[in-house]
């Protein structure tokens, strides 16, 4: 069948023995999640975009002394960095003024920072040694020269792509292989060349399309969370599935706790895309901050701008037991959610092989 066909090929190009990826979840992952589904067949991933250097070396020494020759996926933002704006970021703390005074924190000692990098000179120098076989980017590719250091080692490079336009871009600047990112998935959306939200498409309208309009291999991802939604994904075109809600409830996972409740409760049947807490739009389970603030239509400084004034007031409220300041990412899909080892949730989502 086709789908088996391109399902073997893009476990070939990767070096996989399932053509499952883990997605890259900063702030609720590290490197042991990752190793528990290259373990399992499955290519983990890393997210960089939020470690400092040290960590960054850190977790790859891990990765690769672990990593036993299986495949591997490290993952950088290539967006390109705001200028600060300081009236807007007046603006975004004054808006959240009434939440400090409730939690007694003083806003003048709150510093201003980026908190995400873009995939650099520096970040590439740390990566050299290692030699990733994979690479993956959100938000497009970065500069030309970085990129080609990246194929100089030999990395596959991986990227995602929200619409058909973007898809074509990143084919002609010759990745290996294309996610296309459907409006379901958590967390941020990767879309570069627009920020107009009526441009992005449901998973399963968007895979087709973008298959049908590339020669490379497509990996669909977005309310993808059992072994019926990869074959639907594999069936309709891709080549193999990138998954991460699926695995947030994984003891492997470093996911908060008042992330965790509020996805094995009723709650996480209701995400939403907001701007609130990095300025950039992403998808999470709605809490008291996007109810009160507005999800897309606040006072958030741009991407990742925003997220330096929330963080007192998430860590405090976190202290209390409560997420009205938590991005709570999600994606539309939360019902396969369960807390079982990364192993046994990679083989079930491998079980769509096949159901094709």
């Amino acid at each position: 069948m086709q789908s088996a066909h391109l399902a073997t090929s893009l476990m070939q190009l990767l070096g996989a023995r399932l053509p499952v990826i883990q997605a890259p979840m900063a702030g609720v992952q590290d490197s042991a999640l990752a190793l528990a589904v290259c373990e399992a067949g499955g290519v983990g991933s890393l997210p960089a975009a939020t470690l400092s250097t040290d960590d960054l070396f850190s977790e790859l020494t891990a990765i690769r002394g672990q990593a036993n020759g299986r495949p591997w996926n490290v993952n950088f933002f290539a967006h390109r960095s705001p200028a600060p704006n300081e009236n807007r970021e007046r603006a975004w703390r004054a808006s959240l003024a009434p939440y400090y005074a409730e939690y007694d924190i003083d806003a003048a000692s709150i510093p201003t920072g980026a908190g995400r990098r873009p995939f650099d000179a520096q970040a590439a120098g740390v990566l050299e040694p290692f030699r990733p076989p994979i690479v993956s980017f959100h938000f497009g590719l970065p500069a030309p020269e970085l990129l080609a250091r990246v194929r100089g080692w030999g990395s596959k490079v991986i990227s995602s792509a929200t619409t058909v336009e973007e898809a074509l871009w990143l084919q002609d600047r010759g990745v290996d292989a294309i996610i296309a990112q459907g409006l379901e998935a958590g967390g941020h959306r990767g879309y570069f060349l627009t920020r107009d939200l009526t441009t992005q498409t449901g998973t399963f309208a968007l895979v087709p399309q973008i298959a049908r309009a590339v020669r490379v291999p497509v990996i669909a991802a977005g309310g993808i969370a059992d072994s019926r939604g990869v074959a639907a994904a594999l069936a309709l075109g891709a080549a193999g599935v990138q998954v991460g809600t699926a695995y947030l409830l994984c003891p492997e996972a470093t996911t908060r706790p008042v992330h965790r409740a509020a996805l094995q409760s009723e709650v996480a049947r209701h995400t939403a895309l907001t701007t609130l807490f990095t300025g950039g739009a992403a998808r999470g389970i709605v809490n008291r901050a996007m109810r009160e603030l507005g999800t897309l239509d606040n006072e958030a400084p741009a991407f990742p701008l925003a997220a330096a004034a929330l963080a007192p007031l998430r860590a405090a409220a976190e202290k209390q037991g409560r997420n009205d300041f938590t991005p709570l990412w999600s994606g539309q899909n939360a019902s396969a959610c369960r807390a079982v080892p990364a192993a046994e949730v990679t083989r079930a989502l491998a079980q769509g092989l096949r159901e094709i």
